[in-house]
């Protein structure tokens, strides 16, 4: 492995020429571990210990560069640890299995997996924590299948081993199979592969993802049945999974009897819960209540705040709370924060103000930033405003088929069918194909996932006569399909037809056959849930008695008794 040799000078502090230089290497290793865990951001400062250390004459030792190399944590720090690692060969350390797996760990953390893998392979007989180093590193550079390959290769796994790889594949948005491989880690005869709290956090998120909220259920009966502490990390898993899963209350429940030890993040989970619920007061309430009991918010704590703003359409409020961030708590914002300013003005048809705060960031704008302008003004019909906002999207990201649809959406809306082609057919031309509309439902612990015009499931021919039959009691109520919905250059009766098949409306007509009568109907979409469902969807709830529940793309919508909890805003 070519690694520099040369070691670059760096600012030693004065204090230090006070210690002798016959100090055992383990005062050294004591001073550079000390710097490490409290100059989180920058190596430098442990570095001129190390430095000191070596004026001094003190050879260091195996625990020297472990703790050393801790401190390279950003591709910035990437040839200052490849330094260090040249000192390693130096001094003839570098074949020791602490040291390697400290390597592949500050390769991975500066963003060369090429060299942390080369560590890796040059290990004649790799221990357990390096494998599990390696897996780990390519899992959280995204390469989960390589990962998969390795985490297969093992000769001996501890729960690290599988906790590493169930949380790549969260990490990977790959959350059914971090379920199916947890549930491999269950049939393990190995008793001492007992999940811990870092596996079930990582288990926990993935039920979130999906909404599978039976499988989250079972897991906090685990927990209880293991004797696991439920901590604020744990407890925080638990309020984010039971949120996710559109089990507000029960979120709320967990939140309340974690009590006084509730953390910053405790709060911040459980005020950005309850504004993807749409309950937007109740949020802001919740965070006033976090500042009298003394807990000092952070940046995320305000991006929950500023998003129950954006769903309650809050826009003053929202001024106020953007503005009191730098003025009250000293936090500069974020690009998330400015999103969420675009957000709550063009949402309330304010578009020219939402581009004032685009046109004033400190930073560039970013993809999410763009998506929210094109988004505000689609609402609105603002075609200028969409056009720029698309322009801008397309530049920083040529392959985000969204961008297209929205003002493709928004094109057909209008009838000017001439542009949703020319849209349509350039989108064909670049490769960029829509991602299409995906509703996932949990039915006894099992996922059932459905697209639009679906009929691969095993029980299409039911679901259709459910269907049918749903759309025969929502016209007693004078139901009418908003065909405008439609993005599709087809005849009325064509256009019906395919509102029918919405893969939301699948979802809940599957729901009414699996479930008994009164059972809360839960819905995940990967999109927005479009017009014509929301009301066909607030129809239902009240013509079959049920209370249905849909996370969409941006919010919780929670229909009872013909009303939805977004109160017809989002």
């Amino acid at each position: 492995m070519r690694v520099s040799t040369k070691l670059v000078s760096s600012t030693t502090n004065p204090s230090l020429h006070l210690l002798h230089p016959t100090v055992e290497s383990w005062v050294w290793n004591t001073l550079i571990r000390a710097r490490v865990q409290h100059s989180a951001s920058s190596p430098h400062s442990s570095l001129s210990v190390y430095l000191r250390m070596r004026f001094h004459g003190v050879l260091p030792d195996l625990h020297t560069y472990p703790f050393l190399l801790q401190s390279f944590k950003f591709p910035s720090h990437l040839r200052l640890g490849q330094q260090i690692h040249a000192q390693l060969f130096l001094f003839g350390l570098s074949n020791d299995p602490f040291v390697q797996t400290s390597l592949i760990n500050m390769y991975s953390s500066c963003g060369d997996l090429v060299f942390a893998r080369q560590v890796f392979d040059e290990i004649p007989q790799p221990d357990l924590p390096s494998w599990n180093s390696i897996i780990h590193a390519n899992a959280n550079a995204g390469m989960i299948d390589f990962a998969r390959k390795l985490f297969d290769e093992m000769p001996e796994r501890n729960v690290i081993s599988w906790s590493c790889m169930i949380n790549g594949y969260v990490s990977c948005a790959e959350y059914k199979a971090a379920l199916s491989l947890f549930h491999d880690l269950q049939m393990c005869e190995d008793q001492k592969l007992q999940p811990n709290e870092f596996t079930i956090s990582a288990v926990l998120s993935a039920c979130g993802r999906l909404g599978a909220l039976e499988q989250g259920k079972w897991l906090h009966a685990y927990i209880d049945k293991c004797g696991m502490k439920i901590d604020v990390v744990l407890g925080t898993s638990l309020i984010d999974m039971y949120a996710k899963c559109g089990d507000i209350e029960k979120a709320r429940f967990m939140f309340d009897i974690l009590g006084p030890e509730k953390d910053v993040m405790a709060w911040s989970a459980m005020i950005s819960a309850l504004a993807m619920h749409g309950r937007a007061e109740e949020s802001l309430e919740l965070f006033a209540r976090m500042i009298n009991n003394g807990v000092r918010p952070n940046a995320v704590t305000f991006v929950g705040v500023l998003c129950a703003c954006v769903h309650g359409g809050l826009v003053r409020e929202g001024i106020e709370y953007f503005k009191g961030m730098t003025t009250e708590f000293g936090i500069i914002p974020l690009i998330q924060h400015y999103g969420c300013m675009v957000d709550l003005y063009s949402r309330a048809g304010r578009v020219e103000e939402a581009q004032k705060v685009v046109k004033s960031m400190p930073m560039k704008p970013d993809v999410l930033i763009w998506g929210s302008l094109l988004s505000g003004a689609r609402m609105h019909g603002d075609i200028e405003t969409c056009e720029v906002s698309l322009k801008k999207l397309v530049e920083l990201d040529p392959s985000n088929s969204g961008a297209y649809v929205l003002l493709s959406n928004v094109y057909a809306k209008l009838g000017r069918w001439r542009q949703v082609r020319r849209l349509r057919d350039f989108m064909e031309t670049r490769g960029i194909k829509k991602v299409p509309g995906c509703s996932l439902v949990e039915i006894d612990g099992t996922i059932h996932e459905f697209t639009a015009g679906d009929n691969s499931h095993p029980d299409t021919h039911d679901i259709r006569m459910m269907l049918d039959e749903i759309m025969r009691r929502l016209k007693k109520h004078g139901y009418k399909g908003n065909t405008s919905e439609v993005l599709l250059d087809l005849d009325e009766e064509g256009k019906e037809t395919a509102l029918h098949f919405h893969s939301e409306k699948l979802a809940v007509a599957f729901g009414f056959l699996k479930t008994s009568s009164g059972t809360t109907i839960r819905i995940v979409k990967n999109l927005r849930i479009c017009g014509d469902c929301h009301i066909a969807i607030k129809i239902m709830c009240m013509e079959f008695n049920r209370e249905i529940i849909v996370r969409d793309c941006n919010r919780f919508h929670h229909f009872k008794n013909g009303l939805c909890s977004c109160n017809d805003y989002w």
